[in-house]
């Protein structure tokens, strides 16, 4: 299974990023963990397909 073949634009991607970053530091450091977490199980929940997700977390590992 893979992603929908939309992708998000460079401008939209930037947006998104302003975004979390915005929403993380909202968060504070005790709690950016918290939301990161609950953040990514949204995400999941609204991609819908576990194989997609596992794919994504294993992207977002490498090269940490």
């Amino acid at each position: 299974m893979t992603a929908s073949t939309s992708a998000l634009s460079i401008p939209d991607l930037e947006t998104v990023y302003d975004a979390l970053a915005t929403a993380i530091d909202q968060a504070g450091p005790d709690k950016a963990e918290l939301f990161l977490v609950k953040l990514a199980l949204l995400n999941a929940n609204a991609l819908g397909h576990p194989a997609v997700v596992q794919q994504h977390i294993q992207s977002a590992l490498q090269d940490l």
